[in-house]
């Protein structure tokens, strides 16, 4: 038999809001019989406190600039948000919690970004969400401390994450915080649901370590244990972390998962499974709520809606706010509504034309991308971005301007450390805030610790802009373990990414201006550590379309020879030598499949006419793939296993990436087909 459970004092229209956080997520889990409802009903106190009496924020405009940011790091807790965001009055109907995780649902298993009015970021993989927070506080202390003015605070609002156990055990969220530390970001509060479970039972079988202290060593503020079911105590310890502290804050709730229900409450038993008839009756009684599943008192509605007016007025009051900056500092308003529609300032194109004439000779491929990116930072303001330590190698540091630090929050360029997931995490927050366009920069082989992020933002459509260099066995002596072979497939197996890996200079400039103006999605940027000859800078305007011809011939040609980046060079020697000797041929640079794939099909079947058979790509990375472009009849000069340690000229020679070896190839492939 199901008895009352105790809580802290509080009012009846508080415990009654409260349960009605808890309730809608029990029947939305029960009616589709799959779910999270343990963690929002731990954390309905605590997440209450906060929507009801700190947040602000304009449920008629989500995308209200000043708005404080909220982040569900743990992410399976997603009808916590859902409720909170159909109680306040945002534009998610009642029936939409009733169709969660339901085909064409705004309510997903996991919160998606542009799925769902008010969910500002996508989280469900543990850790993002930290890291994405932590973005979000580095654009906000950014744009402050470039666009605020004397009298004029217009960029003026913190960063919430909750985030629990299993988000701390993962390695991104100790990366993020780590560096949130460093870079003193006392906008954002970060709330911990220590509840002490997880799916596979209680954390202490994999989690024993003193997070406070954790915490206190990264330099961050640290509140608690304090009673997660309180909400007075959880809104006292937001406002005492909002008071300048110069640090990050960490506020520990103790909480118990499943809260209310009779036989499952603090038990992993309640982690993802609903709870049944009987026991949703026995929680019901429980809680004292005698409402039909769905139902929500009046009294509650009426009282979570003051979040319209609440709103309404923040924003005005902000409105008014911004017509004095823009009557006082017109320039800067103009610059920073341009920003935050993410629109790129005039001149940002002629900037990279210019950059032509100072890439018009040999060079690496990854000092052509340091021209093209101080080109185009000279212009657009908003680029904002780093390394993960290597910025020396991967020529990612804008010149000019000031390194992001606890001591200058208005620099651009940021020191990542040696953090390529947090860094990738990171980058998502700075986008998905608004107002800044982010980069990242690292070598390829990292791709790997970065995957996790760079597959959110391909989901969510964030443009980032990822800069990978060193991109084969071309970087020579630091051999396999450096050395990618796998990664540009897998990248490019990935729906939603655009790969580009140039062949030169010039395409590397062109890359740059394919990757800025993107605004639909992330776009990975791929060079290489080894020299590479500068091919005709009027042909490489032709990067958008994905892939083009650098030496043709008359009529139809016999032959079709496709390579990417530093292969590009051998192969157009080959493609000479053939043309020498009398044979048809074309040549073509394909520095993205994804561009060229989403060419019309007229272009495509004039590149690559399908009448001619006789094709051999050649790229310096795994040839899993190729056959969509070369038909099962050509030939691929590609890896097919790890590289070697030996100078990067060696590495290509002995692995086949030379123009003898793709001539002697294609006279082989020639003669098999007859020719």
């Amino acid at each position: 038999m199901a008895t009352r459970v105790s809580e802290p004092a509080k009012t009846e229209l508080d415990q009654l809001c409260i349960n009605a956080i808890r309730m809608l997520a029990v029947d939305a889990v029960e009616l589709a019989s799959s779910g999270h409802a343990g963690a929002p009903m731990g954390l309905a106190p605590a997440a209450y406190a906060l929507w009801d009496r700190v947040l602000q924020h304009d449920p008629a405009d989500p995308a209200w600039p000043d708005r404080d940011r909220f982040v569900l790091s743990a992410g399976h807790a997603s009808l916590l948000l859902y409720s909170l965001l159909h109680l306040t009055g945002y534009d998610l109907p009642l029936d939409e919690l009733q169709r969660f995780r339901q085909w064409g649902s705004k309510t997903p298993g996991h919160p998606e970004y542009g799925v769902t009015p008010g969910v500002e970021v996508t989280t469900g993989p543990l850790g993002q969400g930290v890291g994405n927070a932590v973005g979000m506080a580095v654009a906000e202390r950014i744009l402050a401390n470039r666009y605020n003015r004397p009298g004029h605070e217009i960029v003026n609002h913190f960063v919430y994450c909750i985030c629990s156990d299993g988000d701390l055990q993962e390695g991104v969220a100790s990366e993020a915080a780590s560096l949130a530390g460093t870079l003193g970001l006392n906008r954002l509060i970060l709330l911990y649901d220590s509840n002490g479970i997880t799916i596979d039972g209680r954390t202490d079988i994999s989690f024993r370590e003193n997070v406070a202290n954790r915490f206190h060593a990264y330099n961050w503020h640290v509140d608690g244990p304090i009673d997660g079911n309180d909400p007075d105590a959880v809104e006292t310890a937001i406002k005492a972390a909002r008071v300048e502290t110069g640090q990050p804050s960490l506020i520990i709730l103790n909480t118990t998962i499943g809260f209310g229900s009779p036989n499952h409450a603090g038990t992993s038993s309640i982690h993802s499974d609903p709870l049944g008839d009987e026991e949703v009756r026995r929680t019901r009684k429980a809680l004292g709520w005698n409402f039909d599943p769905f139902v929500i008192p009046d009294e509650v509605n009426d009282h979570m809606r003051g979040a319209i007016e609440r709103g309404r007025q923040a924003h005005t009051h902000w409105n008014t706010r911004l017509a004095a900056y823009r009557a006082d500092y017109p320039d800067e308003a103009a610059a920073l509504e341009k920003d935050l529609a993410g629109e790129l300032p005039d001149g940002w194109e002629a900037a990279l034309d210019g950059a032509h004439a100072t890439a018009d000779s040999a060079m690496a491929t990854r000092v052509a991308s340091g021209i093209a990116l101080n080109a185009a930072a000279d212009v657009v303001q908003s680029l904002t971005g780093g390394s993960a330590d290597l910025a020396g190698s991967n020529n990612s540091t804008m010149k000019g301007r000031s390194l992001f630090q606890s001591e200058d929050q208005a620099g651009s360029n940021i020191a990542f450390g040696v953090r390529e997931h947090g860094m990738g995490a990171i980058a998502n927050g700075i986008s998905v805030h608004g107002g800044l366009t982010p980069y990242t920069a690292t070598f390829m082989i990292f791709a790997d610790y970065m995957r996790p992020a760079i597959r959110l933002a391909a989901l969510s459509g964030y443009p980032v802009i990822y800069t990978f260099t060193h991109d084969s066995i071309g970087l020579g002596e630091d051999g396999p373990t450096h050395q990618p072979v796998a990664h540009l497939m897998s990248l490019r197996a990935m729906p939603g990414l655009v790969v580009i890996r140039p062949a030169d200079p010039h395409e590397t400039i062109e890359a740059w201006r394919v990757a800025l103006a993107r605004r639909d999605g992330p776009t990975v940027l791929v060079f290489t550590r080894q020299s590479t000859p500068p091919l005709d800078a009027s042909d490489a305007r032709q990067l958008a379309q994905g892939a083009y011809a650098v030496l043709d011939c008359e009529g139809e040609p016999e032959i079709i020879l496709i390579a990417t980046g530093s292969e590009v060079a051998p192969t157009l020697e080959a493609g000479r030598k053939l043309a020498e000797a009398g044979r048809k041929v074309r040549v073509i640079s394909m520095p993205s499949w994804e561009l060229f794939d989403s060419q019309p099909p007229e272009y495509r079947e004039e590149l690559l006419p399908s009448a001619v058979r006789t094709r051999i790509a050649v790229e310096a990375g795994s040839g899993i793939g190729w056959e969509r472009y070369v038909g099962l009849d050509g030939d691929v000069i590609a890896m097919d296993s790890f590289g070697a340690s030996a100078p990067g000229g060696v590495n290509m020679e002995k692995f086949g990436f030379t123009a003898d070896n793709i001539l002697s190839r294609s006279k082989t492939l020639l003669e098999q087909s007859g020719q």
